[in-house]
């Protein structure tokens, strides 16, 4: 039952998370973009807080030989790491929509360099050979997707999780009805089991019962035959 019930949440959340993507895809991205700039600016506090706990138990690391030389020291270094992740947290934690915008922007200029950079190559192939119409079919869709998301780069970014979100329902009401099913298939082939057992056992008990019959007529039988012999 606990199995049945951990499947069912599973899936339940898998459908609540599927249909906030699908109902608002803009928000979600959003809140996704303010999740990884928090994680982001954890790590860089942390990065920090042990960067300065060193540098101030610095001492402590400092090792001196018996007649008072310095022979080993521990300089904490700066962690610009952590500067990075600090500065990047705030970035998408307090402005999570140029964030996706920006990176939208920068998606699409790359797909468009890259179809063009393509449609050159095939142009100057096609100097010497004939080129057939398909191979311009890819860079054209690839220039179009990038025009898209130069376009519209919000709709850009929410169509992966549109796409996510359909996927998360689907797994979740396939979940929830593979959950019953084979949830009732295990009652199915538990009660096979009882009932082979107890046919077993009332086998052994026939059996039993048939033997204490047999044994008190050989028994009976025994004393004569001593008898005769005597």
């Amino acid at each position: 039952m606990k199995v049945l019930q951990s499947s069912i949440f599973r899936a339940i959340c898998a459908i609540i998370v599927g249909v906030l993507l699908i109902y608002n895809p803009s928000s979600t991205v959003k809140g996704i973009t303010i999740v990884i700039g928090v994680l982001f600016l954890i790590s860089g506090v942390i990065s920090f807080a042990e960067y300065i706990h060193t540098k101030l138990h610095k001492n402590d690391a400092e090792v001196y030989d018996a007649q008072g030389r310095l022979i080993v020291s521990y300089r904490p270094v700066f962690p610009i790491v952590g500067l990075g992740s600090v500065l990047l947290g705030l970035i998408l934690a307090l402005m999570p929509s140029v964030f996706v915008k920006s990176l939208m922007y920068v998606l699409g200029a790359i797909l468009i360099l890259g179809a063009i950079n393509q449609f050159t190559n095939l142009v100057s192939v096609n100097k010497y050979s004939r080129i057939p119409l398909w191979f311009w079919v890819c860079p054209a869709i690839i220039l179009l997707t990038g025009l898209f998301v130069i376009i519209k780069p919000m709709a850009s970014a929410s169509l992966p999780l549109l796409i996510i979100g359909w996927c998360l329902i689907l797994y979740g009401v396939v979940e929830c009805v593979n959950a019953i099913k084979i949830h009732k298939e295990r009652k199915r082939i538990k009660k096979e089991m009882e009932a082979r057992a107890d046919e077993q056992s009332s086998a052994v008990a026939g059996n039993l019962e048939a033997s204490e019959v047999e044994n008190p007529i050989q028994e009976a039988e025994t004393p004569s035959d001593t008898v005769e012999e005597d």
